[in-house]
């Protein structure tokens, strides 16, 4: 027996509907088809009707086609949550707890057997298991799905005449072979329609039918397209501006007046519009009081709500390894008249630790992991930058900016920097949204580094080397840059993957010095996949310097500033290490500390010197937290890493693992963070370097360990956002 029936049309859309009403017409049709039902609910949001029995479990079997989680996306009824499951704590009140409606419960029934049948399983049948306690219930929803309708054959109609047939009908969602869903039928149509509005037919339609063979268990799928007439895009108005020029606004558009309609086009205009962060509000419309159909083509209106023209902005912070920081800016918006922007900021970290801004700090509880910063705690970083922007230059994906710049920055016990320079970053964002930036800097400036550094990999352990690496110079770089972020929160990310590459070239061809001469290389990428309530995060991260070899008075060398070289160790990375402890590492004692062949442990202080090649790789799950759900997390965590120095004798990557544990709290400036690692290993070993009355660097031992398990233990990480 076989039955003929239309689908449903998405015909009447219009030419710029969006494909986004798939959800809410699932949605819609699973509450319409049950008598007297309504709209079900969302998941999560069980109906209550007074003081019901608490769900303590609420199970699916049976079901093999669908998972337990989105079932249960098709019920009022939901569980308890996890903590409010178990005995052991449930004593203690925590966790939220769901009570069970009878009267939606038993409506349920019908929604599941009502989720199959739109899906493809028309046979399916729905019976539950309950067992009820004083104040708890246990459910289990017993599912027989029976065999589905198959589809047996997928037509589309109306496409001969059309050049590039093939790609239109391509990786449709419904498919020969698979159940017959009705959702995915509509989204199927809905597909066709995006295409050929993509591809300059604005008024396309798609109106779907089905033929059912109930006893074969079969459906013959057709769809029948009227592509409409292809059209271009007419006169453009736009309207809402004052200070902004109508012209500019016009180049920042993906399309023009005579170009082929797309709606992918006029959906990157308005995509181009807010980021040039000139409007408040942008839209890109059909022109409906102008527009005729069938006349061949489109006109557009461009709405526009203009910003303020100039914004100041401020911050003040707190950081394990900055002590206090604060940050100031002003920009001025549409500047000279034609979009442009110019921003003036500044930023300044070591408050109340390095001087002129009051040192002292630094030996309190608050600043204390820098009282062992050498090199750097003397004096505050900071970073001074003028910058002007021009969006839309050539081109409506590309951005030009020049920024002149005067700053200092270091890292924790390794070295420190002062720069004055100027830059100039061309950024194009590509068709498929994937920012690719290219960046000259140049710069006049020196590196203050540890004298162990520069001794423990170049071999230059004598005053005149270590003076001469660390003198100021010229340095030129050319970086290129690639991003890919596609997360659904840049804070607190629960689902997407985040994927960048950078690589930065410095050589005399492009204006360094001889001695600033490298190529480094650096891969990121990070994932994030939510599982139920929890969220599990994957990171790895690598990277690697080449230089070439130089010749000093002590030998030749293969140097890297240390500024590019990579360290690691601290809350961003393996967390079992203090910052910068991972890696190679040396030891220094003066020599007026040693007494014959006796030497002072506590006198020996460790200097992390980098490595040219870095490997980092964590895997984190984060789960709701018992108490204040919505704003506290608990976290498990394993970290891993090495850095290590290729072209040395013996080096090698040594992998490190620490596991752990953590506690992150929700604020509007992303998540304050408490972690608590266990690092099973000793610091490494290394040489061991006595600095003689001259300031010269003697090696003392080629292979020293302090007696005592140093580094072994817990290590607790204090940082404000996720580890990656």
């Amino acid at each position: 027996m076989a039955s003929i029936e239309s689908a449903g049309s998405p015909a009447s859309r219009g030419p710029l509907c969006a494909p986004a009403f798939r959800t809410a017409l699932a949605l819609a049709v699973l509450g319409a088809g049950l008598p007297g039902a309504g709209v079900a609910p969302l998941a999560g949001q069980a109906v209550e009707e007074g003081e019901g029995l608490v769900v303590r479990q609420l199970r699916f079997s049976g079901n093999h086609a669908f998972e337990p989680d989105l079932l249960g996306t098709a019920i009022a009824t939901s569980n308890s949550s996890w903590f409010a499951r178990f005995a052991l704590v449930r004593w203690l009140g925590l966790g939220e707890k769901r009570r069970l409606n009878d009267r939606e419960f038993r409506r349920d029934v019908a929604r599941l057997r009502l989720f199959y049948q739109i899906h493809g399983f028309l046979d399916a049948r729905v019976d539950t298991t309950v067992i009820r306690t004083e104040r708890d219930v246990y459910i289990t929803f017993q599912v027989q799905e029976g065999p589905p309708v198959l589809v047996r054959s997928l037509e589309v109609k109306g496409l001969d005449s059309l050049a590039g047939r093939s790609r239109l009908v391509r990786d449709l969602p419904l498919r020969v072979g698979r159940p017959s869903d009705r959702i995915l039928l509509l989204a199927t149509a809905d597909t066709l329609v995006s295409r050929l509005q993509d591809y300059g037919y604005p008024e396309a339609s798609a109106l779907p039918f089905r033929e059912v063979d109930r006893e074969a268990r079969t459906a013959d799928i057709s769809l029948v397209v009227d592509p409409g007439m292809p059209a271009a895009i007419a006169e453009i108005h736009v309207e809402g501006t004052s200070a902004v020029d109508s012209v500019f606004v016009r180049s920042l558009l993906a399309t023009a007046s005579g170009r082929r309609f797309s709606a992918r086009d006029l959906s990157e205009s308005q995509r181009n519009l807010y980021r040039s962060e000139l409007f408040r509000y942008a839209a890109v419309t059909l022109d409906t009081a102008h527009y005729r159909p069938k006349s061949g083509f489109v006109p557009l209106t461009i709405q526009v709500t203009e910003g303020p023209l100039h914004r100041a902005r401020a911050s003040l912070g707190y950081g394990t390894y900055d002590c206090f920081r604060m940050g100031a800016g002003w920009a001025a918006r549409n500047a000279l008249g034609h979009g442009q922007i110019f921003d003036a900021s500044g930023q300044i970290s070591k408050l109340g630790v390095g001087t002129p801004f009051g040192p002292g700090l630094e030996k309190t509880a608050l600043c204390s992991a820098l009282a062992d910063d050498s090199v750097g705690s003397a004096q505050v970083n900071y970073n001074v930058t003028g910058s002007f922007r021009r969006p839309a230059f050539i081109s409506p994906a590309n951005v030009l900016t020049f920024a002149l710049f005067s700053e200092r920055r270091g890292e924790y016990a390794v070295y420190l920097r002062d720069d004055v320079g100027g830059s100039i970053t061309l950024t194009r964002e590509t068709a498929s949204r994937i920012p690719v930036s290219l960046t000259y800097r140049l710069s006049y400036g020196g590196t203050k580094a540890k004298a162990v550094s520069f001794c423990a990999f170049f071999n230059a352990c004598i005053e005149t080397d270590v003076r001469q690496l660390g003198e100021r110079r010229m340095i030129a770089t050319l970086a290129l840059g690639v991003q890919r972020t596609r997360v659904n929160n840049p804070l607190d990310p629960e689902r997407g993957s985040a994927l960048s590459f950078e690589t930065t070239h410095s050589s005399k061809v492009i204006g360094s010095s001889e001695f600033a001469q490298f190529t480094r290389l650096v891969g990121d990428a990070a994932w994030y996949l939510p599982a139920g309530g929890a969220v599990i995060g994957l990171h790895a991260r690598g990277g690697l310097v080449i230089s070439p070899r130089l010749s000093l008075g002590s030998g030749a060398v293969n140097f890297v500033p240390p500024e590019q070289r990579f360290y690691a160790g601290g809350p961003n990375d393996v967390r079992g290490y203090n910052r910068n402890q991972l890696g190679p590492l040396v030891y220094v004692v003066q020599d007026s500390a040693l007494r014959g062949d006796t030497i002072p442990e506590d006198l020996v202080r460790v200097a992390a010197t980098g490595g040219n090649t870095l490997l980092v790789a964590n895997a984190e799950v984060r789960v709701p937290a018992p108490v204040l759900t919505d704003r506290l997390r608990l976290a498990a965590f394993v970290d891993a890493g090495s850095v290590w120095e290729r072209g040395t004798e013996g080096a090698g990557p040594s992998l490190r693992i620490t596991p752990g544990v953590g506690v992150r709290f929700l604020t509007l400036l992303g998540p304050a963070r408490l972690d608590v690692a266990y690092n099973p290993s000793r610091l490494p070993g290394g040489r061991l370097y006595k600095v003689s009355t001259g300031g010269d660097l003697v090696p003392l031992l080629d292979f020293y360990r302090r007696p005592t398990k140093t580094g072994r233990g817990l290590v607790f990480q204090l940082s404000v956002g996720q580890a990656f």
